[in-house]
């Protein structure tokens, strides 16, 4: 029967609710703790006393078919064995279901309904780690741990791990081990039956499964609206009577203190710690509730919810999303695959998988591609390798690492371009290190860098990228953020004078004698319309215009 007590009935609900959303007892168990919810246990006759959450106490209590609204009799025996020291010794031991002596479902009132035992025990099952099968999902990064099963010797393949930490986790691989199986020792494929990388087949699974679950977003949205409502509800309603009992208890044991005759102290001292003790406890239950409260997300609005039931839910951004957990990511994967078979061809050099799905239904992948020993998973974008083929003809391998770290371009590890990360990008493509060709400049024309041409110009680089920006002088830049190179030659060279000529203008005096403001000035000296220098040194220094008599009234309105 179930328990008058409502706080006992509560919290055992929430142990239940915990392993449906966790499917691990000791995920159950730590969730339990990191909550501060205590268990009831019963301590006498109707004495009950609250403790925190224990592996064994959870496990007992989700394998228990009493909970299911069973009666069941003889689930243990007593078995007599031989002691070392030649004693009989007696211990009790679990009995399988068929040799029961009595089982009666639907016998009382449950907690979950019998169909819900049948799962969690089967989950407990696939949850142990059994040679050669499946295991409970763990934080590693293999996502198909316990689901890959060998094409060749039908046992489940196992995961492993090895190479340096990178951003991404560990190097992963599936294999199977044929000590455990059927398979001779000296297999094809030397000490394994047969082995692959993982990272190719997990991606390779993953875009079937969400190119699978893309039609049911809307509804995983709505869904998922709902559960959260629901959980949150049931996770506080175990706190707030908690906190009730709490209250119970403080209160029983102050009037205990009130009754107790002031007199005798010795009894009056115990009672006064006992009230003590309760009070301090409703503190620390009071305390815990608060924080529950201040975790619960505030509920979305009326308008929210059509605007994100119309939308559906982005189920790849949720799973890649860094607040994913692997163990979340693992579960939802086993939600809705049964198992993968796959079979690698190391002569045609591919891996053949079939995707077993869960109520039965089978998809065939196209057969991956077997990556050799050395070969790297990883690739630098296209975008970016053409990028430092274009480049590489002008700059070397400093001066392009400087460009594509401005452009936040990364390597394929999403690590910063540095001068030797490029020559090894540059290496892997056959990409060409720059090297200067005499030929392409002259004491006449040569293209030069920014820095250069203020020396040869004698002016500072500041004044060189001004004259960038008004289009006083032209300059080429293969990329954004790329170094400006200048075309040094005479044409340059006779833009810059000692000394201004006789009768030229400086930039506001030629606006006014124009009749223009000074950016029309400029664009007209960009085009080639007007003739201008600048002047690097004396009192007229800067830029000076010529504006012929036929320049004047250019601009002015007809009478």
């Amino acid at each position: 029967m179930k328990s008058a007590d409502e706080a006992v009935r509560e919290t055992i609900g929430t142990v239940f609710a915990r392993f449906f959303e966790l499917c691990s007892v000791r995920q159950a168990v730590l969730s339990l703790r990191d909550d501060g919810l205590l268990l009831p246990r019963r301590r006498g006759p109707g004495e009950i006393e609250w403790v925190p959450a224990a592996y064994t106490a959870v496990h007992d209590m989700l394998i228990n078919p009493t909970y299911a609204g069973a009666f069941a009799y003889g689930r243990r025996q007593s078995q007599r064995r031989l002691g070392e020291d030649g004693r009989a010794r007696v211990s009790i031991v679990p009995v399988p279901r068929e040799r029961w002596r009595t089982l009666i479902t639907d016998h009382h009132p449950a907690y979950v309904s019998w169909e819900q035992h049948e799962q969690i025990l089967a989950q407990i099952a696939r949850n142990a780690p059994t040679a050669g099968e499946g295991a409970a999902a763990r934080e590693g990064q293999a996502l198909l741990q316990g689901l890959v099963r060998c094409g060749r010797c039908g046992r489940r393949m196992h995961s492993a791990y090895s190479g340096a930490r990178g951003r991404e986790g560990y190097a992963r691989r599936y294999y199977c081990d044929p000590r455990e199986g059927q398979v001779a020792h000296n297999g094809p494929d030397g000490p394994e039956c047969q082995g692959l990388g993982g990272r190719q087949l997990d991606e390779a699974v993953l875009a079937e499964v969400f190119g699978v679950l893309e039609p049911a977003a809307i509804q995983a949205t709505v869904k998922a609206l709902a559960d959260r409502e629901a959980s949150e509800t049931t996770r506080l309603r175990a706190f707030e009577l908690a906190v009730e009992r709490a209250r119970y208890d403080a209160e029983r044991a102050r009037r205990q203190f009130d009754a107790c005759e002031p007199e005798n102290r010795l009894v009056a001292r115990t009672l006064e710690t006992n009230w003590e003790t309760a009070l301090r406890e409703l503190e620390r239950v009071e305390g815990e509730l608060s924080t529950q409260r201040g975790r619960r997300t505030s509920p979305l609005s009326s308008e929210e919810l059509e605007r994100l039931e119309r939308a559906g839910a982005d189920l790849r951004a949720i799973f890649d999303a860094p607040s994913t957990s692997q163990r979340d990511r693992k579960l939802l994967v086993r939600a809705l695959i049964s198992e993968i078979v796959v079979t690698v061809d190391r002569d045609a050099s591919t891996i053949d998988a079939t995707i077993s799905w869960e109520g039965g239904a089978s998809t065939k992948l196209t057969p991956l591609k077997l990556r050799r020993q050395g070969q790297s998973y990883r690739a630098t974008d296209e975008d970016t390798v053409e990028l430092v083929r274009r480049l590489a003809a002008h700059y070397d391998d400093k001066t392009i690492a400087y460009i594509l770290a401005n452009q936040k371009r990364r390597t394929a590890t999403g690590l910063r371009f540095t001068q030797h990360r490029v020559c090894n990008l540059r290496n892997s493509h056959d990409i060409p290190a720059y090297t200067p060709d005499p030929a392409a400049g002259s004491a006449d024309s040569e293209l030069v860098s920014v820095q250069r041409a203020a020396r040869e110009l004698d002016v500072t680089p500041q004044t060189v990228y001004r004259w960038l920006r008004d289009g006083f002088i032209k300059g080429e830049q293969p990329a954004p953020t790329a170094p400006w190179r200048i075309r040094l030659d005479d044409e340059l060279r006779s833009k810059v004078a000692e000394h201004a000529p006789d009768g030229w203008l400086g930039l506001d005096d030629a606006a006014r004698a124009l009749g223009v403001v000074r950016q029309t000035v400029l664009h007209r000296v960009q085009r080639g319309e007007l003739a201008a220098v600048h002047v690097r040194r004396g009192k007229r220094k800067g830029l000076r215009i010529q504006v012929k008599p036929e320049h004047a009234g250019l601009f002015d309105t007809p009478q």
